[in-house]
């Protein structure tokens, strides 16, 4: 992997970690379309760099409400930082459990399997163009509705769902207000990814060599910046309803992908 294929897959990480157009149904397109020697083989190591990236990306955007999560949980009391902590743990339990049991069934389904993340695609389509119409509401996430949209976070697992079109779609869907459907969104998926980068660190399987250090670098800048960007514009977009280009961008690719599953 040179510097170019670093900063090319840090900045697709960094902007399809929060765009609602599926990275990982993007990557398997990717490799339909150029084979699967023409893109840079992805090591576990670079893999865990470029996550970190997007979640220190998004605790940066978020730094102002972390921490007062944190000054709230400090108090010892029935807070509502301490309340939407829980919400947090209790959105996290549907993908921690998939993830637990069928991490393996899981990764059978990323090997090119075009015709699938055609149909997620249409699918997060679907959803997306749903959420775009819902009216605006002052509604906050409940305890039920963290759950439902920790199903849906469980769901996006698979390649061609959008885990943030799936999860902010949902809450709204659910009657959520907008910009507090984001922000929920987004906050919901940093211990998870913590929580995987801790599982892969203490399965001994990463290794870093000294030659290795100046791409890994870059690949985690390139993450970084995107994900900053892309998870400030999705703020604003989903609070100025802009969702349906995003619906009309995954139906196209969906379509495409379908064709290109019949092809292939």
């Amino acid at each position: 992997m040179d510097v170019i294929d670093a900063i090319i897959l840090g900045i697709i990480q960094g902007l399809t970690e929060f765009l609602p157009v599926s990275s990982s149904g993007h990557l398997e397109l990717g490799k339909a379309i150029l084979g699967d020697h023409s893109l840079p083989q992805e090591s576990l190591l670079f893999t865990v760099v470029l996550h970190f990236a997007t979640a220190l990306s998004t605790i940066v955007v978020f730094r102002k409400d972390i921490w007062d999560l944190f000054k709230g949980i400090l108090q010892f009391s029935w807070n509502d930082e301490l309340k939407f902590s829980l919400k947090i743990l209790i959105s996290m339990i549907p993908a921690a459990l998939i993830g637990f049991f069928f991490e393996e069934q899981l990764e059978l389904l990323f090997n090119g399997n075009v015709l699938l993340v055609g149909f997620m695609l249409i699918v997060t389509a679907l959803l997306l163009y749903l959420a775009d119409k819902a009216k605006h509401t002052g509604k906050p996430v409940s305890y039920t509705n963290s759950f439902v949209i920790g199903v849906s976070q469980a769901i996006a697992m698979l390649p061609g769902i959008s885990r943030s079109g799936a999860t902010i779609s949902t809450s709204v869907l659910l009657g959520n207000d907008k910009s507090k459907a984001a922000r929920f969104s987004f906050l919901m998926v940093v211990p998870l990814i913590f929580g995987k980068i801790a599982k892969d660190l203490l399965s001994g399987n990463l290794s870093v060599e000294a030659q290795n250090t100046g791409i890994l670098a870059i690949g985690f800048l390139a993450a970084f910046i995107s994900g900053i960007l892309a998870c400030t514009w999705m703020i604003k977009l989903v609070k100025n309803s802009k969702l349906v280009y995003f619906a009309v961008y995954c139906f196209i690719v969906g379509l495409i992908a379908i064709g290109l599953g019949y092809y292939y």
